[in-house]
């Protein structure tokens, strides 16, 4: 058996070779290479698929939080709650405006953001000022959007949807992103709609958002030359506008097949002592990542699947309370106890579309081995 990694990009893009060769010519030889018209195309066709009334392409999924953040106007030293299990790009993000992450725990069945732990700490807020909350859709699923929108109306709260991993999913039949003042999306390459390199968008239902973060973007100027503020160059490139558009036919066709093998992994996995993902009756999950729980460290399965050629690991095994560059946040260890569980606990498999029978039969029976 030939190693399996985490993802494989060369399977996903062989079959559309053809296509994206073909937009890729395109945009050389017009030589428009920064918001050419490919990208005003793509933002369109994710306002279609998105059911929402604005995208505005961007850089990377970081920038999209942080312009997110700038056109509602959350200000240098105001607090904005995220989770402290999940990627360092939502705090970093945030910490980028000059404003503070306020960690939250996570839910141990979805681990997406405790809608209870965010109530306990918006109760106890000791003069940190918290105006916004980035929800992260972690793996592939929303997290408990109704009683975050809940909290955010009472507490008079922005919400930053980061819909970095779960682009396509679906809450209640609502499209992730699309349901707080903003929503973020990254296609970074390992995504399940990635680009050839780094890009990203914001989607908004709030005209005054989406024309703020166009000026933002491009160095704050409307017209060449005429800066209406301070802006950023969070520009995105016309070349990946180009690759996401020729992509984004495909997503939903390879997000079935993610739930195929995830199906496949849940039923042939069942007995054992080892959990597979929660999804709740109201979501969709597209499975950017396939995780499972053990009721112990699952450094060893790690090390065993490694060994049979199986790439595998943690997302994410430090909690973002624990980085050493948020220890001036003054957090300890034992804050988060359900992040820091989820850390040590889980493990993410292959679970692309591209992969064959064999080599999802392959994956079981290693972690049968394992486990029996």
């Amino acid at each position: 058996m030939n190693k399996i990694p985490i993802v494989d990009l060369k399977k996903q893009i062989a079959p559309i070779r053809q296509e994206l060769n073909a937009a890729i010519k395109r945009v050389i030889d017009n030589t428009n290479f920064i918001l050419g018209e490919e990208v005003a195309d793509f933002e369109n066709e994710v306002q279609k698929y998105c059911n929402i009334k604005y995208a505005v392409g961007v850089s990377n999924g970081t920038d999209a939080i942080k312009l997110s953040l700038a056109a509602l106007g959350i200000k240098s030293g105001e607090g904005v709650l995220c989770p402290a299990f999940t990627y360092y790009a939502t705090a970093g993000a945030i910490t980028s405006m000059g404003a503070a992450p306020v960690f939250v725990d996570i839910d141990p069945e979805t681990y997406n953001i405790s809608a209870e732990t965010i109530e306990k700490v918006l109760k106890k807020d000791s003069g940190r000022k918290i105006k916004a909350i980035v929800p992260v859709h972690l793996y592939g699923q929303c997290a408990d959007m109704d009683s975050i929108l809940i909290m955010a109306r009472k507490y008079k709260l922005k919400v930053i949807e980061d819909t970095a991993q779960a682009f396509g999913a679906e809450y209640k039949g609502k499209k992730a992103g699309t349901m707080g003042d903003c929503g973020t999306v990254s296609f970074f390459p390992g995504k399940n709609l990635g680009a050839f390199g780094d890009a990203g968008m914001v989607i908004t239902n709030n005209k005054i958002v989406a024309e703020r973060i166009k000026i933002l973007r491009n160095q704050g100027n409307k017209a060449k030359y005429y800066h209406l503020v301070l802006g950023y160059n969070n520009r995105m490139d016309t070349l990946q506008a180009a690759i996401l558009k020729v992509k984004l036919k495909y997503l939903e066709a390879w997000n079935r097949k993610r739930q195929g093998n995830a199906e496949y992994f849940k039923q042939r996995l069942k007995g054992l002592k080892i959990k597979a993902p929660f999804v709740p009756e109201y979501n969709t999950h597209i499975y950017h990542q396939y995780v499972l729980r053990l009721d112990t460290p699952s450094k060893r399965l790690i090390e065993h699947l490694r060994n049979k050629g199986i790439d595998s690991r943690v997302y994410y095994p430090v909690p973002l309370h624990l980085q050493k560059c948020f220890k001036y946040l003054n957090y300890r260890k034992g804050d988060f106890p359900e992040s820091e569980k989820a850390a040590v606990q889980t493990l993410a498999i292959p679970v692309y579309p591209d992969l064959t029978g064999q080599e999802l039969d392959y994956i079981i029976s290693s972690i049968r081995e394992f486990l029996q």
